[in-house]
């Protein structure tokens, strides 16, 4: 079975952006540390990172009947777009939103997630092991059958 993981905009210049938030891990590590988690729960996984809403979009509606779960973490689109809200909704793949840091605790515009009402459960504040977590759910709940 597999799983579609999609990070957002800024997400690949993790290292180097605003360490006090996001941390020193780069985003080669962070990709790293979910294909290891992967293969140790025996997972097929998809890593897939982008700048631009629209590729983001083509990314959820090729999973379509190809994968069996999304992980996203929007980054700053989780905040105002409708686009990636309903490309979500329209495949009906269960889908978990993942935010490093904490963005209930970070200015007033991040508290809000448009994304997270097509999602299946939220994680954040938890830096790079909220994507674990998240491969951890689809095993553990069944929505990966082996």
């Amino acid at each position: 079975m597999k799983i579609l993981v999609i990070n957002g905009p800024n997400i690949n210049m993790l290292g180097i952006r605003e360490k006090k938030i996001y941390g020193n891990l780069s985003y080669p590590k962070l990709i790293e540390m979910i294909e290891e988690k992967s293969k140790e729960l025996k997972i097929q996984i998809e890593c897939f990172q982008n700048n631009i809403e629209g590729e983001i979009i083509n990314k959820i509606q090729s999973a379509y009947a190809e994968y069996d779960g999304i992980i996203i973490n929007p980054a700053a689109y989780t905040h105002y777009s409708i686009a990636i809200l309903d490309a979500i909704k329209s495949v009906s793949i269960p889908t978990i939103e993942v935010h490093l840091s904490n963005i209930h605790s970070r200015e007033e515009f991040r508290h809000r997630s448009v994304t997270a009402s097509a999602c299946i459960g939220q994680i954040s504040g938890f830096g790079p092991y909220g994507y674990l977590m998240a491969l951890d759910y689809f095993k553990e709940m069944g929505v990966i059958n082996e």
